[in-house]
């Protein structure tokens, strides 16, 4: 099996990666894995193992339509995590987004097509589907993103979808709830409050604090996602959640509890444009048709993430220094030295 991974560098993309090297799936003991990275600054080559045998590494832009070209023909399967995902940063410049999200899935579909790969699985998210007060989105739920990060991605699903009705690509597309685990960028609310409060520091924490994510561990999600590759529907979408949801003040408590501070670092903040209130997803097609249940308690996950952060100051403390030299360059009005 010749795999070609977008975003591979990045959190999710390089626990996928790690987990094909290691053979932690059936059947993926002698995969090759080719690597695409732009490597922007959450993607990190920190976060690969190395195995000069069975993992190329390329550092380039997917939205390259000739680099993508030279590089896809041999490849069994395109597992196309690269993205541009942070919501945040999507709305004070929405311009790269749309490149990443929605010009470079074109240019990834559009070259495997023409190169003949046999399967491409796009992990979405579930924030295409918007905000819900009650229940859970099942994948026939329509889509109605709140910021340009998910119409972003839901542009680039409907573009997956539009490649196998038109062109049979045996695409497949997953939506999972948010992520967490080791090798994190610290922008993301998890990282960010645990290294914020190692640093003796506050966390700022959105409105009233009680907007709802489910949770899942990103070694789950991996898992669903080669699942799918290996044994979902081409056409399909497949909703893969976690289980667990906490509102944001819940999750703020229990990490101020792992790393032993008291809820006088919490710094209330005005909460964000167009904050979704509730994410939920039913993932009753995924457990029924794949067999896929999520096998981390979150308690647990929890538990190592913060003991990781803890212990790896060396992978986070230059990454979160250089972003935060680079926020502080883009403040309007700021002047360069020597300009």
């Amino acid at each position: 099996m010749r795999l070609f991974v977008t975003g591979g560098a990045g959190f999710i993309g390089s626990h996928y990666v790690n987990a094909i090297l290691a053979g932690r799936y059936p059947g993926t003991e002698d995969a090759h894995v080719t690597v695409l990275d732009k490597l922007t600054y959450a993607g990190n080559l920190d976060n690969l193992g190395f195995d000069p045998f069975r993992l190329t590494f390329v550092r380039g832009d997917i939205c390259d339509e000739d680099l993508v070209m030279s590089l896809l023909p041999g490849h069994d399967a395109v597992v196309h995590f690269a993205a541009e995902s942070h919501v945040d940063r999507s709305i004070t410049g929405a311009a790269a987004f749309a490149r990443t999200n929605v010009l470079g899935t074109q240019v990834l579909l559009d070259c495997a097509r023409r190169a003949g790969v046999g399967r491409f699985v796009h992990v979405s998210t579930d924030e295409v589907y918007g905000s819900i007060d009650h229940t859970s989105w099942t994948e026939s739920w329509p889509l109605s993103p709140n910021s340009p990060y998910a119409a972003s991605k839901a542009a680039s699903d409907l573009l997956v979808q539009a490649y196998h009705r038109t062109h049979g690509l045996a695409t497949s597309v997953t939506r999972c709830s948010n992520n967490y685990g080791t090798h994190q960028f610290p922008e993301k609310i998890i990282p960010l409050f645990i290294t914020n409060l190692l640093d003796g520091q506050d966390i700022p924490l959105y409105g009233d604090g009680m907007n709802v994510r489910e949770w899942l561990h990103v070694s789950d999600h991996c898992r669903a996602v080669h699942l799918v590759l290996t044994h979902g529907a081409p056409g399909e979408i497949y909703n893969v959640g976690g289980g667990r949801e906490l509102s944001n003040r819940e999750l703020a408590e229990r990490l101020l509890d792992g790393v032993g501070a008291s809820w006088d670092r919490v710094r209330w903040v005005a909460d964000r444009k167009g904050h979704d209130r509730r994410y939920s997803l039913d993932s009753t097609k995924i457990e029924k048709e794949l067999g896929f249940a999520p096998e981390v308690p979150f308690e647990r996950g929890l538990a190592d993430t913060v003991r990781w952060y803890r212990d790896n100051r060396w992978w986070w403390e230059p990454v979160k220094k250089r972003a935060e030299l680079e926020a502080a360059w883009q403040t309007p009005g700021r002047v360069r030295a020597g300009a």
